[in-house]
């Protein structure tokens, strides 16, 4: 028996009695310890101490949170104001503009997917091979930003149809591109607050969003322009000044940017190998090969399916000016109410993504989000009294959105190697995901109760924990085979786990 099996086998007999939490807990003390011996340090940091190290590390990750964060955060925003912008029109009168019946603009808000969902697998598999990959996505927030200003010279329906059709093509990239990028960066246990980060900024923008579409209300008429015209216009010309000044910012790869500083991009590179095996700066994975993996491998379609659960569920915030207006507020007043349930949600985004990162969790978050959304789709359902109503809308968005932070983590963490396959894997889970986002537009008809709506909701609700609960009983069940005898070892490997991430320790957090 080799020393290594040896190793193996004293681990084994160790972890045999403890339960599952002191296992998962003494599993990722003893990979912090097996990495470091496995994954050589680079010659600039081998003699540093560990609290030399340590300021190194503080120092690096400020200055990556300084640039990284808001340019990501700001082109987030923008990405969802320019999608969702057409929610806000319904009220503004589009509608009766261009013509347009209740399932007109159903079709409108579904039809932006047509574009959006076919492209993203292929965007992610591209960026992987491209040297610039931030350039590459302010690029196209520039592109994307001249499409949603030409929104506003649309003049009939079919018009308004073509457009949001290469709207979705444009903005494919962005999002599975950021999730991407923002892995090959930040560690598994940096990446939940910084993720969260993200989908806070979209709250924001979502919350703030009701401002804006006020304010633009407030020039129906100048220069005889309608107000919804005036809406695309603003938040089209924001996003191409900021895409345009942001792609001579942005850096690329932890290897290559110019961010930082040798030293830091030694260490930058190090800790990620030391955590999943080698990263972006030494995989040779072909990108068809990697596309092959992310296919077959069954945890993938778990997050493919948990994520079409979550893309219904979030339909609600496509027509959410629509369910607040049923309330039976004037234009503004419901344009401002839209703003916050998005408030409460961001400042849950924050304590969750805390919590996931500093404690490792990731179901049990999952679990207490939809346990809200089990009192809130009842409470829709079955009253159309204004404080009720309005107290399940409060809850709406950190229902279908907070799960959504934790499934983008678990994909990046559960998946992390080799890195073509978590590129493909995230552009999987959110374009086949997305598809939900066609047919849910469907359902919000029979105002104002939406029944139809609301009851699907519920179902995806529910569904989605059986789903959810049933993917963290079957790693629960591999990390007890990673920690066993080197066989056991040898049947977790057809999970997914590579034997350099064996040699590292590595395990399915958070579940």
């Amino acid at each position: 028996m080799s020393a290594n099996d040896k190793s193996n086998g004293n681990d084994a007999t160790r972890v045999a009695s403890v339960g599952d939490e002191d296992l998962v807990k003494y599993d990722v003390e003893h990979s912090e310890a097996t990495a470091q011996h496995t994954v050589e340090k680079p010659e600039s940091i081998r003699n540093m101490s560990a609290d030399e190290i340590k300021k190194l590390e503080t120092r690096m990750v400020r200055k990556m949170d300084i640039v990284i964060m808001p340019i990501m955060g700001i082109l987030y925003l923008l990405n969802y104001v320019d999608r969702s912008a057409l929610a806000a029109t319904k009220v503004y009168g589009i509608m009766e503009d261009l013509g347009m019946s209740t399932t007109d603009f159903a079709t409108v808000i579904s039809i932006l997917f047509l574009g959006y969902l076919p492209f993203q697998i292929p965007s992610n598999l591209l960026i992987t091979k491209i040297s610039r990959p931030g350039l590459y996505i302010c690029s196209a927030a520039t592109v994307w930003g001249c499409v949603s200003a030409a929104t506003a010279a649309v003049k009939t329906y079919q018009g308004l149809m073509a457009i949001r059709v290469f709207l979705g093509v444009t903005e494919a990239v962005f999002f599975p591109g950021v999730i991407y990028f923002l892995s090959a960066w930040y560690t598994k246990n940096e990446l939940g607050k910084r993720l969260a980060a993200l989908f806070m900024f979209q709250m924001i923008g979502s919350a703030f969003g009701g401002f804006v579409a006020a304010a633009c209300l407030t020039l129906d008429g100048r220069y005889g322009i309608a107000g919804w015209r005036w809406l695309f216009i603003v938040e089209g010309s924001v996003t191409i000044g900021c895409g345009l000044i942001f792609a001579l910012l942005m850096p690329e790869y932890p290897h290559n940017a110019r961010l930082l500083k040798p030293i830091e991009r030694d260490y930058a590179v190090w800790r990620l190998e030391v955590e999943a095996g080698e990263g972006e700066a030494h995989e040779d994975t072909t990108t068809l090969g990697s596309f092959k993996l992310a296919i077959l491998d069954g945890k993938v379609w778990v997050m493919v399916l948990s994520m079409g659960y979550l893309q219904a569920m979030g339909s609600s915030v496509n027509f959410f000016p629509s369910i607040v207006e049923t309330l039976g507020f004037n234009k503004i007043n419901t344009m401002l109410l839209t703003t916050p349930p998005y408030i409460l949600a961001a400042i849950i985004f924050y304590g969750i993504s805390y919590l996931s990162d500093r404690k490792n969790i990731i179901y049990p978050i999952i679990v207490g989000c939809l346990a809200l959304g089990v009192v809130a789709y009842p409470i829709a359902l079955g009253t159309i009294q204004m404080g009720p109503r309005y107290f399940a809308m409060m809850l709406m968005p950190t229902v279908c959105t907070g799960p959504q932070i934790m499934i983008y983590k678990t994909m990046n963490v559960h998946m992390a190697r080799p890195y073509p396959k978590r590129a493909a894997g995230v552009a999987m889970i959110n374009a086949i995901g997305g598809i939900s986002n066609v047919w849910a537009s469907y359902l919000y008809f029979d105002a104002p109760h939406y029944y139809a709506a609301f009851g699907a909701l519920l179902a995806c609700d529910i569904a989605f924990f059986f789903t959810i609960t049933g993917y963290a009983m079957y790693v629960r069940r591999i990390n007890k085979l990673l920690s066993g005898t080197p066989e056991e070892q040898r049947r977790a490997m057809k999970s997914g786990v590579t034997q350099q991430q064996i040699d590292l320790g590595w395990r399915y957090i958070g579940y």
